[in-house]
């Protein structure tokens, strides 16, 4: 597969319909076709696992092949210096998430991006790194509670962001965290001290994670 057969592949099957569909779930891009992600997933198993693909799937700042280039990188191949560009050229949760969930969190450097990303300032990169904590802590089966609280430390720092979609990455962070029995207690009191702080941010934080995690099937 070529990135030029990829993308002929995109534009031929990309609607209308679904690009205007974007807006409705607060996505913005620049440049899309209008690809589903089940089209994506079924079209990945004709890519296979094709890292010089996704490089320049990605560079071609189409909205759904930057998807796509999360779904055929390989993440032995991503070094720092890669991920730290993907992550700038974010433009959406979409993106945002899906790079993060799909590929980055399986890099051996996903730990090292968190700290930096959550310190940046600009929206998308910051979502990335508290989007690469979930990830991590719904994934990384192997690694100890201990390596998840430092995070917890993050995320009570960067909870009084008021920016809709890094607040909801936080919550997302955190809940994550929460899932991992050694961590209930730590992640559900870190919750309680949000829910009852005095910046609005971080007191819808706190309440988001209290009604998730203390659900009964959670």
């Amino acid at each position: 597969m070529t990135p030029a057969d990829a993308l002929r592949w995109l534009e031929k099957n990309g609607t209308r319909k679904t690009r205007d569909g974007m807006a409705r779930y607060g996505i913005e891009a620049k440049k899309a076709f209008g690809i589903t992600m089940g089209q994506l997933l079924a079209f990945r198993k004709k890519c296979g696992v094709d890292h010089p693909l996704a490089v320049a799937l990605w560079e071609s700042g189409w909205y759904e092949a930057r998807l796509l280039a999360s779904l055929v990188g390989d993440p032995e191949r991503l070094t720092p210096r890669q991920m730290d560009a993907w992550a700038a050229g974010f433009e959406n949760w979409g993106d945002c998430d899906t790079v993060c969930f799909q590929l980055f969190d399986r890099s051996p450097h996903a730990w090292g991006r968190v700290g930096p990303w959550v310190r940046s300032k600009r929206e998308f990169v910051r979502r990335g790194g508290f989007v690469l904590m979930a990830c991590l802590a719904l994934h990384d089966k192997t690694a100890a509670d201990e390596r998840f609280r430092p995070f917890l430390v993050l995320i009570e720092k960067g909870a009084g962001d008021e920016r809709n979609f890094v607040k909801k990455g936080v919550s997302w962070a955190l809940r994550s965290i929460a899932r991992r029995r050694g961590l209930y207690a730590e992640a559900r009191a870190l919750a309680g001290r949000l829910a009852a702080s005095d910046e609005p941010a971080a007191r819808w934080v706190g309440k988001d994670v209290l009604r998730q995690i203390q659900r009964p099937k959670a």
